[in-house]
């Protein structure tokens, strides 16, 4: 008998300011099956928290994480030089702040996903994934999502940390594996057809195209859709439903 495929589309929400950030991840929380709360670090308050995880509760969306490092100004994007303690400090105060607005819609934090500058330094340094593990660990969160092949998986797996490998549909990359950096010319990936050619290679092959056209090993078990990238609710609308068609179960996938 064949094996049905199931992936889980993810998406990084909570991060656009005002009502149209508002009305954007209510209509990306109709498409995906796990969400990633910005939580202050790099965007986010108290309000745009709490109407995310009432959106998120309404759709039957699993909720998480999406801590970075403090940096409002460059919105997370810029890699600091912050030690250990510190780094875990600030990850726990963000956490914290989303999960008690959780609680008081009676839910729980599903995963925990790092943001952009931490969630690629994580990647490929074994010192900041031992701080992100740790994190997660202290707030009872119990599934960290991140790239396959990289320290942060390796550091999960030390510590005994369900990881849910993850994959791009909007972005490039690289031979080693790692992301193009978003300041390298095509690293965000422009078409719908390209992003839907990308998702349904890495979901069906477990490889994805390098942007050198290498062919990369990429086994992966959810596909993240970005809410803040041009076209991105047109995008992740088609992306599920090519998917379906495949006969690919688009669901809340554990590892």
């Amino acid at each position: 008998m064949a094996v049905t495929k199931a992936i889980c589309l993810n998406a990084d929400i909570g991060e656009m300011p005002g009502e149209p950030g508002r009305a954007l991840d209510r209509a990306m929380l109709d498409v995906v099956t796990r969400c990633s709360i910005a939580s202050g670090g790099h965007a986010g308050d108290a309000q745009s928290m709490a109407a995310t995880v009432k959106a998120a509760d309404a759709r039957n969306v699993l909720i998480g994480a999406h801590p970075s490092y403090p940096d409002r100004e460059g919105f997370g994007r810029r890699a600091m030089a912050m030690d250990a303690d510190a780094l875990r400090d600030s990850l726990l105060e963000q956490v914290r702040a989303l999960a008690s607005i959780a609680r008081e819609r009676g839910q729980a934090l599903s995963h925990l996903k790092p943001h952009g500058a931490l969630y690629n330094t994580a990647a490929r340094d074994a010192g900041i994934a031992r701080v992100v593990v740790e994190a997660t660990l202290r707030s009872r969160i119990d599934l960290l999502i991140g790239p396959p092949h990289s320290k942060l998986a390796a550091a999960a797996a030390d510590s005994g940390l369900p990881f849910l490998a993850e994959g791009f549909a909007d972005r490039t990359y690289e031979a080693s594996g790692d992301l193009t950096p978003r300041t390298e010319p095509g690293a965000v990936i422009e078409t719908d057809a390209d992003r839907i050619r990308q998702a349904l290679q890495i979901v069906e092959t477990g490889t994805v195209t390098t942007r050198t056209g290498e062919t990369l090993q990429l086994p992966v078990r959810t596909i993240c859709v970005h809410g803040d990238t041009p076209g991105a609710l047109a995008s992740a609308r088609h992306i599920r439903s090519a998917l379906e068609s495949s006969g690919i179960v688009v669901a809340p996938v554990e590892p």
